[in-house]
């Protein structure tokens, strides 16, 4: 299937869909008035001193609450500087492959129960009680060691842990007998019963036995975490009348948390996810913008239009025509007649309780979960915290995934001490650090560097007068306005962060952009320096011009320094077809054991150190499954000199200089896993000894029609079921899982 890049193959568009209209992407606004087209983004790379950023692991995503103190983790071991293992070829077979010596086994999939009382899952469509099962869309995930009894926490637990994990979206047709229906244009109550608890968050226990894992089923530690879901609000927007609603008129607490995308791995222990394409979620009526100006809150149509939920605009699942009752009513937040203008009436402002970063911790049952509000309101992918060092603040990376959006970094009040990695209280320490700090977005210079610009109410520029910022919680929940108003770069869709564990640069992948022009229009962005490429790929369904591939982006910050306001910059991968151009599009020399196309989850290893990327694609998908790869990373600059790309148009020339790093070779980049059909890779995690590495099958199989439900033989995938896991073999609905990945010999993986 060629799905077109960066859109739903749904036909709801999902919050990837471009709404910044800043005018930021038109780079060359930014330049020296006197530079010409020919000469645009040309400069000299600069150079700064190695950073000290970054070691803790990150993903795409019980028992007692007083944990002895764990013992500090081991000294990690020497990285691995050379890939040992067979490539794995392109597929487009609906199986799993991986190298030679291998083995990946499903371990966790949609649906499997979590308490004894749960019955087994037929898969059949007649299932139900998802607070109680696995939800679907595996993603973003991390790994929680336990002791040998299972008792208390245990970072060095490598036989027995948990797996904390996104349950992103729905394949919905699957979830019901003969597909997701409507009943006079109402979603059956029942249906959406089902629906919106399989979306949220998973803790589950795994334990190995011999050298086989599995899920425990009937573990005290198992959980889920749903939209549903008490959650408290915390940090800067705290009880800020933006966040008033009729669920909580003070503005402290909400309801649950959904579209859970990457993740990340607190240096005390606890399981952060962030909100990705949550808007999408609610609809508001076809005259909410006039009752909004008639109540005196015109200003939020303006961030509600910025953050993508237009009047009249259809829900992705109709929940709120589920009937009256308030879990399906505040899926619309349309302002209601004769309800109080400050919100708390109706669900008016609940849009504004979603789009965070929330904390969790893995190892409570009773612990809060909080949505961290200082770190900014977005599509948020994952949050990769910089390498901590005693005494300094902690700084927290992030992206906002969809086109023309940028890059952002939290750096927090608090300087840490190293006490609090192992804190009983994990959800107090996170007060601690990501209640209070400072929110940057970035700006990426022509020459190789690139500023960090702190978003504050001093400094939005009073030219900019498209929204009118009340106070620093306004310019949290309207990150992306104030992003606008501060000239942020614009970039192909930032999705995973993850920091290397020895350089502490920060990479980020940029899945693709089919916005990106050589000459832009309106809505569009132009070429740059981070964002050089615009070109047609024959398979692609539309063939228009684009960054169809997508590139990862690297970053040092100034001095090694996780505050440091500046950095320099280049491009590590860019995603290609291995015969592509190789002055326009594959720049990185990719080779057909290398070659891969929309970079989306990234994930470092912290016992080898080795990078791993995973595909989310539809512009390859003519020649393979999306895949999982394994990189050997240098450092930024190891590339040298420029790289200039040149365009002709209907006017002249256009020129971009961009940086490169430098080309892999055979042994430093290698494709490591191949999915089966219509899938996404997503979600990587490792025990900390390095010899299991967790990986998530999403959605294989997700392209299906109602009515195409109850013939088997028009399904694109039936995996797992035809590799032998769980009810239905060979003709079995296709279910997201989880993979463990061993070595056949006991040695770390990726060696």
């Amino acid at each position: 299937m060629n799905k077109p890049v960066d859109f739903s193959v749904h036909g709801i568009p999902h919050d990837d869909e471009d709404h910044n209209r800043s005018g930021n992407p038109r780079f060359m606004e930014v330049l020296e008035a006197g530079l010409s087209r020919r000469s645009l983004l040309r400069g000299g790379l600069g150079t700064a001193a190695s950073m000290v950023l970054g070691s803790l692991p990150l993903a795409a995503c019980g028992g007692g609450d007083d944990d002895p103190v764990p013992a500090p983790a081991a000294a990690a071991p020497a990285p691995v500087t050379s890939l040992g293992f067979g490539a794995v070829a392109k597929s487009t077979a609906d199986v799993v492959s991986v190298p030679v010596g291998y083995t990946a086994t499903p371990i966790y999939a949609l649906g499997d129960p979590l308490t004894a009382a749960t019955p087994a899952f037929k898969n059949d469509g007649t299932d139900t009680d998802y607070d109680n099962r696995a939800g679907d869309h595996h993603d973003g995930m991390e790994y929680f060691g336990l002791n040998a009894d299972g008792t208390a926490r245990d970072p060095n637990g490598s036989t027995r842990g948990l797996l904390a994990m996104n349950h992103e979206a729905l394949t919905d047709n699957f979830l019901h007998v003969a597909g997701a229906t409507r009943v006079a244009g109402a979603r059956p109550a029942a249906e959406s019963d089902k629906e919106i608890p399989a979306h949220g968050v998973s803790v589950v226990e795994v334990r190995k036995t011999g050298s086989s894992w599995s899920y425990v089923a009937a573990s005290s530690y198992n959980r889920r975490v749903t939209p549903l879901t008490p959650v408290e609000l915390s940090g800067v927007a705290r009880g800020n009348a933006l966040m008033r609603t009729k669920y909580s008129t003070t503005g402290v607490a909400a309801r649950g948390t959904i579209n859970n995308c990457g993740t990340g791995y607190t240096p005390w222990g606890s399981f952060l996810t962030g909100e990705e394409n949550w808007a999408g979620y609610f609809t508001r009526s076809a005259t909410d913008n006039a009752d909004r100006t008639a109540a005196a809150n015109a200003k939020s149509v303006v961030s509600l239009n910025r953050y993508g939920r237009a009047q009249g605009a259809a829900s992705r699942h109709g929940w709120e025509t589920s009937g009256a009752d308030d879990k399906y009513d505040r899926w619309n937040i349309s302002a209601r007649a004769g309800a109080p203008a400050d919100g708390t009436g109706d669900y008016r402002n609940e849009l504004n309780t979603f789009g965070y970063i929330v904390e969790i911790d893995p190892y409570s049952k009773t612990a809060a979960v909080k949505k961290r509000t200082t770190l900014g309101r977005f599509a948020h992918e994952s949050a990769a915290f910089g390498r901590v060092a005693e005494g300094k603040p902690l700084a927290v990376y992030m992206g906002d995934d969809s086109r023309g959006e940028y890059i952002y970094k939290y750096v927090s009040t608090a300087n840490w001490s190293a006490a609090d990695a192992s804190a009983a209280d994990r959800i107090a320490v996170g007060d601690k650090y990501l209640d209070a700090g400072k929110l940057y977005v970035a700006k990426f210079n022509a020459d190789g560097t690139g500023t960090w610009i702190e978003l504050t109410v001093a400094n939005i520029p009073a030219s900019y007068t498209a929204y009118a910022f009340a106070d620093q919680a306004d310019i949290a929940v309207n990150a992306r306005l104030a992003a606008d108003a501060v000239g942020a770069t614009a970039m192909d869709r930032p999705e995973w962060c993850a920091v290397h564990p020895t350089t502490g640069e920060i990479y980020y992948t940029l899945t693709n952009n089919s916005n990106r022009k050589v000459v832009a229009a309106a809505g569009q962005q132009a070429v740059d320096a981070a964002n050089p490429r615009a070109y047609t790929d024959a398979p692609t369904a539309a063939s228009a011009p684009g960054n169809i591939n997508g590139h990862i982006i690297r970053m040092r910050e100034a001095g090694g320094e996780g505050a440091a306001t500046s950095f320099t910059w280049d491009v590590y991968l860019f995603g290609a077809q291995s015969d592509a151009s190789p002055t326009l599009v594959n720049l990185s020399g990719l080779t057909a054991d290398q070659d891969f196309s929309s970079p989306d989850g990234l994930w470092f290893s912290p016992n080898t150190k080795l990078c791993w990327i995973q595909t989310d694609d539809g512009a390859y998908v003519d020649a393979t499954n999306c895949m999982m790869l394994i990189g050997v990373p240098g450092s930024v600059g190891d590339g040298g000199a420029k790289t200039t790309l040149s365009y002709t148009t209907g006017t002249g020339t256009v020129t971009v200089d961009t940086y490169v790093g430098a080309k892999p070779t055979a042994t430093t980049l290698k494709r490591f896993l191949v999915g089966p059909k219509d899938c996404e890779l997503t979600g990587c995690t490792e025990t900390p000894d390095g010899t299991t590495v967790f990986a998530n099958i999403q959605h294989p199989g997700e392209t299906i029609t109602a009515a195409n439900v109850p013939n088997p033989a028009a399904y694109l995938s039936h995996w797992p079921g035809n590799a032998g896991y769980g009810p239905g073999g060979a003709t079995a609905r296709p279910r997201s899982a989880t993979l463990a990945i061993t070595k056949n010999d006991g040695g770390r993986v990726g060696t």
